[in-house]
């Protein structure tokens, strides 16, 4: 156990944040994860350069390789990393696709103009989810680590499917994550050019309910189902799931978001 730093074992905190790699405020960005009283903190798109900031902190600390990047023409590799108040006994890396082959022309020719645009960064390679396992008193935890793709809702779910692999049914669960879920008729469009149909554009709450459904198939609990965490698609992008074996006592998006186009979620089980 890291020195000064006790283990609560009678409930969990566990927070979730997409900081973005190219985070506008990384110094005020560091002070709030400081400040959170938190079990578990997950956290997506973490630039190298943020991950010794992140070692000084009283915390055991897992880290795996997201995804790399190109943006305005440079390529840089990003990170998923997983803090924890109790101590790790287990991590491990889950290896994802990059899918450029086989998109449409449309997918390509939109992406291709956003990444010119300096709007989006394209992925390249080295993708992966990740998860650790902890140890309390009560029971070793596993925790899940993710970013799901901004494409279409199939390879979404494709994916989520390849992450519950890794879970071990005899361990309570938490997967927390970036899941890119959109579920307004303002942003759905994205998905179709994205390579999707015309059904994921217009039926656009028939992911959150395919995906609601995966996730009570494998007795995890969204306790910020109908929250908006994302404030351009309007849309739960970001979750963190327990295990119905949890109770939940609270459950929040935080206001300030603190350099990132994405709002930390907050979830507390006991």
């Amino acid at each position: 156990m890291v020195p000064g730093v006790a283990c609560r074992t009678y409930k969990m905190i566990i927070y979730s944040w997409n900081m973005l790699f190219r985070n506008k405020a990384p110094d005020r960005a560091l002070d709030f994860i400081a400040r959170m009283p938190f079990d578990i903190f997950c956290l997506q798109e973490v630039p190298e350069e943020f991950l010794d900031r992140l070692r000084a902190l009283p915390y055991h600390m897992s880290v795996a390789s997201e995804v790399e990047r190109v943006f305005a023409g440079q390529q840089s590799l990003q990170y998923l990393v997983t803090l924890s108040r109790a101590p790790i006994v287990n991590d491990g890396r889950i290896p994802l696709p990059y899918r450029e082959v086989g998109l449409p022309l449309r997918a390509r020719l939109f992406v291709r103009a956003m990444v010119g645009l300096r709007l989006w960064a394209l992925w390249v390679s080295n993708r992966h989810a990740a998860y650790i396992d902890i140890e309390t008193d009560r029971s070793v935890v596993r925790v899940f680590n993710m970013h799901l793709p901004l494409a279409t809702p199939r390879w979404r779910a494709e994916e989520f499917e390849t992450v519950m692999l890794e879970r071990d049914h005899a361990l309570p669960t938490v997967a927390c994550g970036d899941f890119n879920i959109l579920e307004k008729p303002h942003i759905t469009p994205i998905s179709w050019v994205l390579g999707g149909t015309t059904g994921d554009m217009f039926f656009y709450k028939r992911e959150r309910r395919d995906v609601e459904r995966r996730f009570a198939t494998h007795q995890l609990t969204n306790p910020l189902k109908q929250s908006s965490t994302h404030p351009l698609s309007r849309s739960q992008l970001d979750h963190i799931l327990v295990s119905d074996s949890f109770a939940i006592t609270r459950a929040g998006v935080i206001s300030d978001r603190m350099g990132s186009d994405h709002h930390p979620i907050v979830v507390e089980v006991a």
